[in-house]
């Protein structure tokens, strides 16, 4: 079991929370992300690595609760625990030799985002954030991006916070200025980084997405997380989750990631606990 120590609401449907598993700290980069499992009975669902202390041996996950088991992690408290925590998994953000790059994280990715810009920027690299939601009322880790970045840009949808307008167009506007970068990393909704790997691809600026496609074992058996790049079949869980932005399918991609829709949506409405259901035979 894997014991939560810290719980924070950073906005109505976004939490943060810090697992006590002090074998995933250790081994935890920038990009990976772990796998959870709420009970025995439970789905597996995969989220990236938010954050470590290795000396704590703590990892911080940051969730939208959207789906029946990111709402039922939603309701635990401090104190409590879950059954599975496994990680960490897939292969980190290639940093090593970057020494400028743009960060544009959307909506809840600016949480996958994070732990990318602050390694870079922990490594002594130029890091421009450009950080998106569609009101102020969502906007989460400001400060966080802000100590780990050199310049930080705010973008809303609606303008009611920062800049009026789209991630792809502070981005353009930086490009378009003779803003040079050694890579953009681009983690978010994916039409958000399909609309950025156009933006950069004809200033020729490598890019780096990380994709979220439906993923069951993450560790390459089940193929469900099979993407295609560079017209090449690839598995997210081992061969990723980073890719290069210019190379991905992102249509095939949106297809493949709708399959279950009406399904999860239909599951959320009508799923009962087995306690529940138990406790309803029990009161008869």
């Amino acid at each position: 079991m894997f014991k939560i120590v810290t719980k924070k609401e950073l906005n109505s449907t976004v939490t943060l929370m810090e697992i006590e598993a002090p074998f995933i700290a250790k081994k935890a980069r920038a990009g990976q992300f772990i796998i959870f499992r709420i009970d025995g009975l439970g789905e597996r669902i995969p989220l990236t690595i938010a954050g470590y202390d290795r000396e704590k041996g703590t990892v911080t996950i940051i969730f939208q609760k959207v789906g029946m088991s990111t709402i039922a992690l939603g309701k635990l408290n401090v104190g409590d625990a879950i059954a599975d925590f496994v990680g960490p998994l897939g292969r980190p953000s290639e940093i090593e030799h970057v020494k400028r790059a743009c960060v544009v994280g959307g909506g809840v990715g600016c949480a996958i985002a994070y732990p990318t810009a602050k390694a870079l920027f922990e490594q002594g690299s130029e890091v421009d954030v450009i950080a998106g939601f569609r009101s102020k009322d969502i906007v989460i880790l400001e400060d966080e991006f802000k100590a780990a970045s050199t310049n930080f840009y705010m973008m809303t949808d609606d303008g009611s916070y920062g800049e009026q307008g789209f991630v792809t167009a502070k981005l353009q506007q930086l490009l378009e200025s003779g803003r040079k970068y050694d890579a953009v990393f681009a983690i978010g909704p994916v039409p958000m980084m399909k609309f950025v790997s156009q933006t950069t691809k004809p200033f020729d600026q490598k890019t780096f997405v990380s994709l979220n496609p439906i993923m069951i074992d993450g560790t390459g058996m089940c193929g469900g997380c099979r993407v295609t790049v560079g017209g090449e079949v690839k598995f997210a869980c081992v061969d990723g989750p980073e890719f290069d932005g210019h190379q991905v399918d992102f249509d095939e991609l949106m297809n493949r990631n709708s399959i279950y829709r009406e399904r999860e949506a239909e599951e959320t409405q009508t799923h009962m606990c087995r306690f529940d259901k138990l406790a309803d035979e029990l009161m008869k």
